[in-house]
């Protein structure tokens, strides 16, 4: 079930993504991540974390915080293995007040606590009973997929750096 939490919460946040870019009328209105499937993995290893925290710090508004912070945690890792192994940033903040080294600021941090916590609150039962439903064989043929799409993005962003062209091929 880990699986389809991480896929799951990795689509809404491709969602959500496209819903920020088409609100704040962003220059590039594709997504920010590295793979061509629908999907931002950033967001889906980020509620792993958060979903991950003992329950002594998920109860009541513990959970904006240390939510905000977890998430904030894996959006810096990410950001950082990404420009380690492919030597690309998809996002910068350095021009967003409160920022460290361009990778994570404070205002989304802010965002991801209040976000993660209504994920948790409203949105993971939801996701808990669709994730028990599927059956293994479609889990294992969306892991191929999955796989296949990871190494084939690395792979093309590895040798090129071109992040508008992989934009553009999705």
């Amino acid at each position: 079930m880990v699986l389809w939490y991480f896929w799951i919460y990795s689509f809404l946040g491709y969602l959500l993504e496209r819903a920020f870019a088409a609100v704040t009328h962003a220059e590039h209105q594709g997504r920010r991540c590295f793979l061509l499937l629908p999907l931002c993995p950033v967001y889906g290893l980020g509620m792993l974390a958060v979903l991950a925290l003992p329950p002594d710090w998920t109860e009541g508004g513990w959970l904006v915080i240390s939510g905000g912070l977890a998430a904030t945690a894996v959006e810096y890792a990410v950001h950082w293995a990404y420009e380690t192994t492919l030597g690309i940033r998809f996002w910068d903040y350095a021009n967003v007040p409160g920022n460290l080294r361009g990778r994570v600021c404070l205002p989304f941090t802010l965002a991801w606590g209040i976000l993660t916590a209504a994920a948790v609150w409203w949105i993971q039962p939801w996701v808990e009973r669709l994730a028990s439903r599927i059956p293994p064989e479609a889990t294992f043929f969306c892991l191929l997929l999955f796989a296949a799409d990871a190494l084939l993005s690395a792979r093309f962003l590895w040798v090129t750096g071109d992040i508008e062209g992989l934009r553009s091929l999705s």
